[in-house]
């Protein structure tokens, strides 16, 4: 649960929302003392098993330290429950029995209750049935006991021994002069021999119990459970201490078994009496195991000992105890529903006794196991516990064999056995394990040795106690005469030395300080390698008159705020040590080291970001799951309520408006046989104040077509002055003209402004006119509005919405709109079509006829023969054929719109209809009538007239995102796929907007996207008042999902590695005191997400942010706002109709419109919405923080340090720190001149190629926390700042020197270049390692095996792994090379260049995108992701060794064992992709003697994933990415062929030779196809 180690918030939280806690009185104790809560704060106080209030018990203390301080009038109710208010082996007499209950109320100022019938508390607690049984002494086995009492002395000798040279020997033989410095400390960190004799010892000492005790066979099994799990210790191989006891486990081991095998020999003679055989066992606590007792099956010469139990019982091998368990247990075999409790003294016999009883055949019908408590190292979890204890309950446990932890709480109404297999030793533990008995009729059964006295006077005493102590509590004895005896404590009250904080209450004393401090080290960072402790040292003081007083010398870790602290004198050795643990907690305190809670201080801010958390479920904030919604930002430039004139319908023209005009200039690059996409009008934007230079001097790309780009930018033209209804006639325009453009139904006269948003769009000539107010189309514009075609609702935008179809006006936004807006037509009582909303629904034309829209048949029959030469019979009357082509016409039968591409005079309505192609049925329709007769219900009337060829008129594209493939410029253009249609004039009518004006009308939305973009990062720039490009900042405002040519990836990642570095700078200088752990948290706290994305809210990004891709159907431009349906994708962006594709084509007979390759689908992202909203969009709150950490990246490129932390300034990012301070923190440790000599500071700083001014900082980078103390501070604090200023300096040089480095490539190559893997690497290729000073032999011998692997590694030429290798590095090694780069920086005066200078060519060679090796994880997940295979890891460990299997599609496909998880992970990935690519290689092989296209097609089927490998090793080398080509489609509707090419640009040779691919039934298999056959040429090249 962790409580412990919550804060005040976390309880604060608790205590809020719960009215009972449930805890251990420790935690209450704790949270008293720390303040956390008060006493008065609680009004009832529970205390479970209320005896154990005596002397140091936390409940003791607690009343002491704080009930009985607290006023009366506040304390809370106090109500104790127990078995027995003595917790002794027994009572004297009655009055003593009165004293102890008198001392325990005072205690608990509580008076003592029992009930007085005992008969009436039997009718719902039954009283178990007890019954006595008497087993023999056991005989013992001298010689055994004397061969393992001689392996203990041996132990402890070797032990003393390995006291002295291990100090010497394993921490650090490079010192053997500094003798003050090695001298023998308590607690030192590395386990030697020393430590594990101790170890050792107890376990001999368990054996020769279970000996004693079990009997031979019993001992083996305890022996052998050791042996084993110390074998499976992960730290086996590296511990000295584990190999120490392994030697002498094994020798009892052989010892006992030989035993078994031949036969003891049993001194039946020679006993002892009981006490002296306790003693013999060696009078310790026997919860010393280590590692579960195994299930080994072993039995003495292979007999059951139940069949020959007799045998085994006079040979020594079970005990007459054990003898006796097995007898009792036996008589209930045939019970129903038994469940017995064993209680056991020692926990190695409750561990060994179930495993025992299973391999009994005779007790089949017994499933045991074990409850035991926490210990030291054999213990069980609390989660163990509790399913055992369920186990029991529901029974498929029968029985338990516990020790004392079951005696109190266990409330199992099943249990009918309890047996005391070892006696009870307070009559209280007599009291409650009887209790366990809760079922009627139950047994309680007491093992008493034969002769045995000591045990017949404790029965007899607890049976006696029991009734003297219930007969206290009803009649209470009179203790008037002894009311100022000492017999009867007085309420405790806490020592005067105390150590209060004012602001919180929190308290320390004496009885508190030690564990406080131990508490403290234990929370200091460190490693498996160091076991941080305080150590005590005692000086004796004698006294005039003989008396002895005493003071004690602390010492804390060497990364505590300070080492050592000598305490007052005092009367004994305790008070000494709590006296100076009490000074150091003071002294902690006012160092910050201890919160005012009297906690140790983890980090400032930590309590503030845990206040916060969110509900459960909830994503984090900081987070991409984390989205909210905010309002779009708007440059406050783009303001103006001139654009709300003419909003009442009355203009005054006496008034003019001054507006400034920006012509949108396009120029075209590259080349298009396309003439619609040439033939274009220009446009002018109107606005009411000056732009920005920057935003002139911008030149943005419009990605048009394939072949060709548009460079548009704006053009200041000057200033206008225009009346009122000018302006009233450029709005109608604008809205008229964007209405269509967007397709949004919206009327001039009734739609919404917003002068929030003020700008227009105006048609200009295409003369050069030097006067600005001449350059505007004011004829064109009265043409546009003074037609009567607006009056048609089909000539309006969304006449699908008019004709009852979902399909849109604009050709191929198949956007479902229908559900969405029937539902709102239906809210205001409109009625609509029959047909409307149902997917691919045909308006019939009666109803278009009806609603006389179009002339009748009479009427067009009549225009027909009234026709002039020269001119067709449209549905709205005549027009010239010349002027037809390029204009827009409108289908009446359909609403759709198309361009005029030309008039078909050899065709009319009488014309064969052509079939599909490749289709080889029945025609479908026998001629163009026909098939508008069929489809549409129409009879055409004009035969003769020709047929009017058009193409579709998409809809507004998103121009700024590249979305056709990159192609040479001068390169031949693809085929004509462009989708025609034939129409029939009489159905058609002309749009009163010409073509061109649309097609221009089309770049505007993309255009002033990029402006507002570019006005609102403008704005920005002027907020934060530092001179950089405003372009630069627009980079560092969009996001990656609005897929334009840039985005702020790459500057994050550089202003991460900034921010991290100058963050890490100023805490470390700000606070030289706090160690590296508190350091890491307060960075945590500045730079997170969550920080970061606080910072952002507050300085309001959000509204600048661009996060999404832009869509012009989501586009609010100035009085046409954007209208949004349910089953609106943006994504679906492909220009075929329903009815076009079944229309005849055009002569090419291709199927596939020129904008078909677009984006896919994609999941909701930044900037989507999901309702009716224009001016909202989500933004998740990493992306807020992104941009944050780009803004400081953009600023450090554009404006260096300065730039950089100008910004982090102004959006509250701490960066400045008192010089004073910093001074402090640069100067080093004083170190022993002891010290000194034992370093070779000519080799180490030869190896740097850098001289030290300070060497202090040197020392104290190179030592590690497990050294012994001797006044030199431990590397980590320099860590903390190297890692930091490393990370700055690669991640700045990898950024200038790969500019064109995609960001993901770039990620790549910072997270090889910065590892701790790579560091190490880099500290043993420069033998940094060693210098390393340290105490722990573990760590030595893996840096020995490390140096190994590496050396082989450096053998192989032109090999670097970058920390991807197969060995796992120790971290200490990658940690010594940050300290160093940390101290450098120190002893340079914080020189930054000084540590690249030095750093830059230890770290040689860096890693290149030629060498950027892959981890085999993520290859191997990214190859199955492309292929749609399933990947799956299984891991398990045995011992102290890792498993992981790697399946694929569930077929195990490779597998690897290594002592870390992490590492064998990497092997078994690795080892996977071998036999993967082997078996690839082995079907192409096959497949390629096969010929033919089936053959060729399973080749290319196995190598979908080609594509991507062609990318890496583009990416790679630096090439341009690979251009493929489409080279024909062809075949029928239902089995299509694609056939592409493919080339690359390569720096060496230029661009390579196209590869075609065979044809293939889709485009990613075709450019798979293509993608193989040039890999096979790269390979046939001499340098690959």
């Amino acid at each position: 649960m962790g409580q412990d180690f919550w804060d005040s918030r976390r309880w604060q939280r608790e205590f809020e929302s719960k009215e009972v806690l449930v805890m251990t009185a420790q935690i209450l104790l704790n949270i008293l003392r720390h303040s956390i809560i008060k006493m008065e704060s609680i009004n009832l106080l529970i205390l479970d098993e209320c005896h154990h209030a005596v002397k140091k018990h936390p409940y003791s203390l607690v009343m002491s330290e704080f009930y009985h301080t607290t006023p009366k009038d506040k304390r809370p109710a106090v109500f104790g429950m127990t078995a027995s208010p003595v917790n002794l082996k027994g009572v004297s007499n009655q009055e003593d029995c009165a004293i102890k209950i008198r001392n325990l109320e005072s205690k608990l100022d509580s008076i003592v209750c029992t009930i007085k019938d005992r008969k009436e508390l039997e009718k719902h607690v039954p009283m178990p049935l007890e019954v006595v049984v008497v087993y023999d002494k056991a005989a013992i086995l001298w010689s055994l006991h004397e061969q393992i009492k001689q392996m203990e002395a041996a132990v402890e000798n070797a032990a003393h021994a390995s006291s002295k040279r291990s100090k010497w020997q394993f921490m650090g033989a490079r010192d053997a002069g500094a003798k003050e410095e090695l001298r023998l400390v308590y607690g030192v960190s590395e386990r030697t021999e020393s430590d594990g004799a101790a170890n050792l010892v107890q376990k001999l000492r368990a054996i020769n119990y279970a000996l004693d005790e079990l009997g031979q066979w019993c001992a083996f099994k305890v022996a052998q459970s050791f042996l084993t799990a110390l074998q499976n210790d992960e730290r086996a191989n590296h511990q000295l201490d584990v190999k120490f006891q392994e030697s002498y486990l094994k020798k009892v081991v052989a010892l006992l078994q030989c035993q078994l095998t031949e036969g003891a020999v049993c001194n039946n003679k020679d006993t002892i009496e009981s006490e002296d055989k306790n003693n013999a066992s060696g009078g310790t606590s026997g919860e010393v195991e280590e590692g579960e007792l195994l299930g080994t099956q072993v039995v003495s010469g292979g007999e059951h000992v139940d069949v020959v139990i007799g045998a085994a019982v006079a040979d020594g091998k079970v005990t007459p105890k054990v003898q006796s368990l097995i007898k009792i247990l036996l008589k209930y075999q045939h019970t129903e529903d038994f469940r017995a409790i064993v209680f056991v003294e020692r926990v190695v016999t409750a561990l060994v006794l179930p495993k025992v009883l299973a391999e009994l055949p005779s007790l089949n019908f017994i499933k045991c196991a074990s409850l035991i408590g926490h210990n030291n190292n054999q213990d069980m979890r609390t989660r163990q516990m509790q399913e055992t204890i369920a186990k029991f309950r529901d029974g498929r446990v029968t029985l338990l064999v516990a020790t004392s932890v079951a005696e109190e709480g266990l409330d199992i109404r099943q249990c009918n056995v309890v047996i005391r297999f070892d006696l009870a030793k307070t009559v209280l533990a007599y009291i409650q394990s009887r209790g366990r008995a809760r079922k009627p009729g139950s047994d309680y059964i007491l093992m008493l040795e034969k002769g045995n006295l000591s045990h017949e006077a404790f029965l007899r005493n607890a049976r006696n106690s029991e009734e003297t102590l219930r007969k206290e509590a009803i009649e209470r004895t009179d203790l008037s005469h002894l009311k100022d005896s000492s017999k009867l404590s007085a309420v405790e009250t806490p020592p005067g030395a105390v150590y209060q904080v004012a602001s919180t209450g929190a308290i320390v004393s004496l009885n508190s300080a030690v564990g406080l401090i131990h508490f403290y080290c234990s929370q200091l960072p460190s490693d498996r390698y160091s076991i941080l402790r305080p150590e005590f040292t005692m000086r004796q003081h004698e006294k005039t008159g003989g008396s002895i007083e005493y003071s004690c010398e602390l010492q804390l870790p060497c990364n505590a705020p300070f080492e050592k602290l000598e305490g007052p004198v005092c009367s004994s050795i305790r008070l000494a040590q709590q006296a100076v643990c009490l000074e150091a907690c003071k002294k902690l305190h006012q160092m910050g080291a201890f919160t005012d809670m009297l906690l140790p201080d983890k980090g400032s801010g930590e309590e503030g970001e845990k206040a916060d958390q969110p509900e459960e479920g909830e994503p984090l904030p900081g987070t991409a799951r984390h989205r909210e919604f905010y309002p779009e930002g708007v440059a406050t430039i783009l303001q103006g309520d001139w654009i709300l004139i003419g909003k009442d319908a009355q203009c005054d023209d006496s008034k003019l408006v001054r507006l400034f005009m920006y012509k949108v200039r396009c120029e075209n690059v590259g080349f298009s046989k396309d003439p619609f996409l040439t033939q274009t009008s220009e446009f002018a934007v109107l606005l009411g104040n000056e732009l920005d230079a920057e935003v002139l001097s911008m030149t943005m790309d419009l990605f048009v077509a394939r072949t060709m780009i548009t460079k548009a930018s704006l053009q200041h033209r000057g200033t206008i002055e225009i009346s009122e209804s000018q302006l009233v006639s450029l709005k109608s325009f604008h809205v008229r003209l964007m209405s269509i453009v967007l397709d949004v139904n919206v009327e001039p006269a009734t739609t919404p402004w917003d002068p929030a948003k003020a700008y227009l769009f105006a048609p200009i000539v295409a003369e050069s006119v030097s006067d600005p107010m001449k350059e505007i189309d004011w004829s064109l514009i009265e043409k546009v509005l003074s037609t009567d075609a607006w009056n048609n609702p089909l000539q309006r935008a969304r006449p699908d919405v008019y004709l009852g179809t979902d399909e849109r006006t604009l050709g191929g936004d198949r956007r479902e709109y229908g559900f969405g807006k029937l539902r709102y037509g239906m809210a205001f009582g409109q009625k609509s079509h029959p047909t409307y909303g149902i997917r691919g629904a045909v308006a019939q034309f009666d109803v278009v006829k009806a609603s006389g829209l179009v002339p009748s048949l009479d009427v067009i029959d009549k225009l027909q023969d009234e026709a002039p030469p020269g001119k067709l019979c449209m549905a709205d009357g005549y027009i010239e054929i010349e002027e037809l082509v390029g204009k827009i016409i409108t289908a009446a039968h359909s609403g759709k719109r198309f361009y005029v591409d030309s008039v078909r005079f050899e065709m009319n309505v009488d014309s064969s209809f052509p079939r599909k192609e490749g289709y080889l049925g029945p025609v479908e329709y026998s001629s163009y009538a026909d098939y508008y007769r069929q489809k549409y219900g129409v009879q055409l009337v004009c035969k003769k007239q020709p047929l009017i060829r058009g193409r579709g008129v998409s809809y507004c594209k998103n121009l700024l995102s590249p979305r056709f493939e990159s192609t040479e410029s001068n390169a031949e253009e693809t085929l004509d796929k462009t989708y025609y249609v034939m129409l029939p004039p009489e159905l058609c009518l002309v749009h009163p907007l010409p073509g061109h004006l649309v097609r221009g009308a089309q770049r505007l939305p993309s255009v002033m996207r990029r402006v507002e973009s570019m006005l609102l990062a403008v704005q920005l720039k002027h907020e934060i008042n530092y001179p950089i490009s405003a372009s630069k900042i627009l980079e560092a405002l969009t996001a990656a999902s609005c897929q334009e040519t840039f985005c702020y990836e790459r500057a994050e990642l550089l202003g991460d590695a900034y921010l991290k570095w100058v963050v890490s700078r100023c805490l470390f200088l700000k606070y030289p005191q706090k160690h590296e752990g508190q350091l890491t948290r307060m960075r945590q706290q500045t730079v997170s997400n969550v920080v970061l994305y606080q910072y952002a809210l507050d300085k309001g990004l959000q509204a600048y942010i661009q996060a999404d891709r832009f869509a012009p159907s989501r586009w609010a431009a100035p009085g046409v706002l954007p209208v949004f349906d349910e089953d609106t994708n943006e994504a679906d962006n492909t220009d075929v109709m329903d009815d076009v594709e079944h229309s005849p084509q055009s002569e090419t007979g291709m199927h596939k419109n020129a904008h078909l390759e677009e984006f896919e689908d994609e999941p909701m992202e930044d900037g989507e919405i999901e309702g009716d909203s224009s001016c909202y969009r989500v933004l998740s709150s990493k992306t807020l923080a992104d941009v944050v950490e780009a803004l400081i990246g953009v600023y450090y490129v554009e404006g260096g340090k300065k730039a950089a932390v100008h910004l982090m300034n102004w959006i509250g990012i701490p960066t400045e720190f008192d010089p004073k301070e910093g001074e402090l923190a640069r100067r080093g440790c004083k170190v022993p001149e002891s010290v000194m000599r034992s370093i070779d500071f000519d080799k180490l700083e030869g190896a740097l190629n850098y001289k030290f001014n300070e060497k202090s900082l040197l020392v104290e980078a190179i030592t590690h926390a497990s050294r012994p103390s001797s006044g030199v501070s431990c590397y980590q604090r320099l860590e903390f700042v190297g890692d930091a200023v490393l990370d700055h300096l690669i991640t700045r040089h990898l950024f200038f020197t790969y500019t064109d480095l995609p960001p993901g490539r770039l990620t790549d190559l910072r997270a090889a270049a910065v590892n701790n893997e790579n560091f190490a690497r880099v500290a043993v290729k420069n033998k940094l390692h060693l210098h390393l000073r340290h105490g722990s032999t573990a760590l030595e011998a893996q840096i020995r095996d490390f140096v190994k692997d590496i050396e082989v590694e450096l053998d192989k030429p032109g090999v670097n792994s970058f920390g991807l290798g197969d060995f796992k590095a120790p971290k200490v090694l990658g940690d010594i090379v940050e300290s160093i780069a940390g101290a450098i920086f120190l002893d340079k005066v914080l020189d930054t260049a000084k540590v690249w200078e030095v750093f830059q060519p230890l770290l040689q060679p860096m890693v290149t995108p030629e060498t950027l090796p892959m981890h085999p994880v993520r290859e191997l997940q990214e190859r199955c992701q492309q292929q749609a295979e399933g990947l799956e890891y299984k891991a398990s460990r045995t011992g102290n060794m890792a498993t992981v299997e790697v399946f694929v599609d569930g077929v195990q496909i490779g597998f690897a064992q290594n002592p870390q998880k992490k590492m064998a992970q990497k092997l078994a990935a690795r080892n996977a992709l071998v036999i993967l690519k082997e078996k690839e290689a082995e079907e192409t092989k096959a497949d390629g003697v096969n010929n033919g296209d089936g053959a060729a097609g399973k080749k290319n089927g196995n190598q979908t994933f080609t594509r991507q490998t062609l990318n890496d090793i583009c990416l790679r080398r630096q090439w341009p990415m690979p251009q493929y080509r489409c080279i024909s489609e062809g075949g029928p509707a239902h089995a299509k062929r694609f056939t592409y090419s493919v080339r690359v640009h390569t720096t060496e040779r230029g661009w390579t030779d196209d590869c075609v691919g065979e044809p293939m039934p889709s485009v990613k298999k075709a450019k798979d196809s293509a993608a193989m056959l040039l890999l096979e040429l790269f390979k046939r090249w001499p340098d690959h």
